[in-house]
C-alpha cells in the first residue's frame, strides 16, 4: 500500500533521477500530468502498464484511483513535473492517501528553476553580490500569505526565482520598483526549460513586460530576477573563497602568495 511520487525533472525525459526512472519502469500504474511531464519520458514504462493522464482529473478522483489500484495489489507511480516539493500540489495528496491507509514514497527531481539556470549559464548565488535565492510566485488568483508578499521579499536585493508568474509581470514588475529594485536590474525568462521548444529572453525590470508579450510568453515560465543575471557578470571578477589559493580548509592548506 505505497504510492511513490516521482519527480520527473523539468522536460527533457533524461534529466529523470536513476532512481525515477527505476521505479516508473517497475510500475504496474502510472499516472502523469500530461499536460506538463513529457509523454517521451512515459513511454519508458514497461509494456503492458496502465497510463492514466490526470490533466482533467480532481484530486479526490486521483486519490480514490490510486487507493484503489493499491488495493488490487498494484505497484502505483504518479509522475510530477519538475521537484514535487514546489508547488507539486502533493501534501494534499499525500493527506488524503494517508486517510485511505496508503504510505507514500518521494522521489526527488530537477526543478525547473535550476534548469533555467543551466540554460541561461549562471549561478544564483555569486559571492559578494548575493548569497541567497527566494522562490515564490507573484499573488494571483490564489493568495500569498502575509509577510510574504512580493514586495516585501524583494527587499532583500537577492536573487528572485518566481514560479507561476508569467501571466502577472505588470505587478512582478510594480512590487519589485516599490521594494527599491532599480530599473535596469538584469531578468532572465526561460520558457519551456529543457523542452525542444525551450525559449530563452535576456530582459530588465523595465522592459520584462514589453519582452514577454513580443515573445508570446503567458505560461510554463521561470522567471529569474537580480544582478546574478548579469549577461557580463563574468567580466566583473567575483571569487570564492573554496578555491582561492590562500584559503585553508580541512582538504587543502592555503599557500600564501
Amino acid at each position: 500500500m505505497k504510492v511513490t511520487i516521482i519527480g520527473a525533472g523539468p522536460g527533457a525525459p533524461d534529466l529523470i533521477t536513476v532512481r525515477g526512472l527505476r521505479r516508473l519502469k517497475e510500475a504496474d500504474v502510472v499516472l502523469y500530468a500530461d499536460s506538463l511531464v513529457s509523454e517521451d519520458l512515459i513511454s519508458e514504462a514497461r509494456e503492458g502498464v496502465e497510463v492514466i493522464k490526470t490533466a482533467g482529473m480532481h484530486l479526490e478522483e486521483m486519490v480514490e484511483l490510486m487507493a484503489g489500484r493499491l488495493r488490487d495489489g498494484k505497484k502505483v507511480v504518479r509522475v510530477h513535473t519538475g521537484d514535487p516539493a514546489v508547488y507539486g500540489a502533493i501534501l494534499e495528496q499525500i493527506a488524503l492517501l494517508k486517510e485511505a491507509g496508503a504510505e507514500v514514497e518521494i522521489i526527488p527531481g530537477v526543478s525547473s528553476v535550476f534548469a533555467s539556470a543551466a540554460a541561461l549559464g549562471a549561478e544564483l548565488t555569486v559571492p559578494d553580490l548575493t548569497q541567497t535565492v527566494i522562490l515564490t510566485r507573484a499573488e494571483g488568483r490564489t493568495p500569498v500569505p502575509d509577510g510574504e508578499k512580493l514586495r516585501d521579499l524583494a527587499k532583500h536585493q537577492c536573487t528572485v526565482a518566481l514560479f507561476l508568474s508569467a501571466t502577472l509581470t505588470k505587478k512582478v514588475v510594480k512590487e519589485f520598483l516599490d521594494a527599491g529594485w532599480s530599473k535596469d536590474t538584469p531578468v532572465a525568462v526561460v520558457y519551456k526549460a529543457t523542452w525542444p521548444d525551450q525559449k530563452l529572453v535576456r530582459s530588465t525590470l523595465e522592459n520584462l513586460d514589453d519582452d514577454m508579450r513580443k515573445n508570446g510568453i503567458r505560461k510554463q515560465a521561470m522567471i529569474l530576477a537580480g544582478w546574478a543575471l548579469d549577461e557580463k557578470i563574468h567580466e566583473k571578477n567575483f571569487r570564492s573563497k573554496l578555491y582561492d589559493k590562500e584559503f585553508t580548509h580541512g582538504f587543502r592548506k592555503g599557500v600564501k602568495s
